[in-house]
């Protein structure tokens, strides 16, 4: 219990970061991977959405324009919610002030899980059924709480910069210091930095695995277990902050969790500053 407590936290260590940067980073490859089957497109890949809203532009395609268009604000809404979720928790003084971004992606993937190819018929103003707005909004709400736990080095819904990482360690680790050099001048690398970054590839690469497979055999379903390890982190901590927030103990109602009564003293200590 302790231990997801820790993962939500608004006291960070590299540590904590680093177990949240791989437990997301495994969801993220999961409904990446499993969404392309089902999509025929990678629903976190904005660098993509972003050309694709470009070359709409210029071949005069609208059809091409609004699905860009459609993925790009569902991913910046994403993002904003969660900043929105993280500075409401910060102001009410919570301790886990990035479970609440966690419950709302859980709390999207579990009718997600259960009736997913409904949402492929829905039409949206975006060219583009609702899944790929509903996906979209997930992977911009993920990232931006990987961004804002570890002030921004940790990313967890694209890989470009975990790659590039990866390899500029793996240069320096193979780069041949001569004995005349000095010391201080010695090119050495990052082993928690090479790490980090490998753990991270590693992890996003086994849960797209895992999301090919499961969407492929079982359907939209196997999204499921996915929501409830979200729940299992955000829930505890929240539940611990319930006295701290009436609205907080709502929300918990409306999830479906009985909260704890109301605070009987001062919040532990004021917020932390914005990052």
């Amino acid at each position: 219990m302790r231990r997801l407590r820790l993962l939500t936290h608004r006291h960070r260590a590299p540590s904590t970061n680093r177990a949240l940067g791989l437990l997301l980073a495994f969801n993220a490859g999961a409904i990446n991977a499993g969404g392309f089957l089902v999509l025929h497109m990678y629903t976190s890949h904005m660098t993509g959405f972003a050309s694709q809203f470009a070359d709409g532009l210029v071949l005069g395609n609208a059809r091409l324009l609004l699905n860009a268009l459609g993925a790009i604000l569902a991913f910046l809404s994403g993002a904003a919610v969660c900043a929105i979720l993280v500075n409401w928790a910060r102001q009410h003084r919570l301790r886990s002030v990035y479970a609440l971004p966690f419950l709302l992606e859980a709390l999207l993937m579990f009718p997600f899980g259960l009736m997913g190819s409904i949402t492929l018929s829905w039409p949206t103003p975006f060219a583009v059924p609702l899944t790929v707005l509903l996906l979209s909004f997930i992977m911009g709400l993920q990232n931006a709480v990987g961004s804002k736990t570890s002030g921004g080095s940790v990313r967890t819904t694209h890989m470009t910069g975990n790659i590039t990482d990866l390899g500029m360690e793996l240069g320096k680790l193979l780069y041949w210091n001569r004995r005349a050099m000095a010391k201080h001048a010695w090119v050495r690398h990052d082993p928690h930095r090479m790490r980090t970054a490998g753990g991270l590839l590693g992890m996003f690469v086994l849960g797209g695995v895992a999301g090919a497979l499961g969407f492929s055999r079982v359907g939209f379903v196997c999204v499921v277990p996915l929501a409830a390890l979200l729940l299992a982190v955000s829930i505890p901590p929240l539940w611990q902050d319930a006295p701290r927030s009436r609205l907080l103990r709502r929300v918990l109602a409306v999830a479906g969790v009985k909260a704890r009564g109301s605070a009987r003293g001062a919040a532990d200590g004021p917020p932390p500053p914005e990052r």
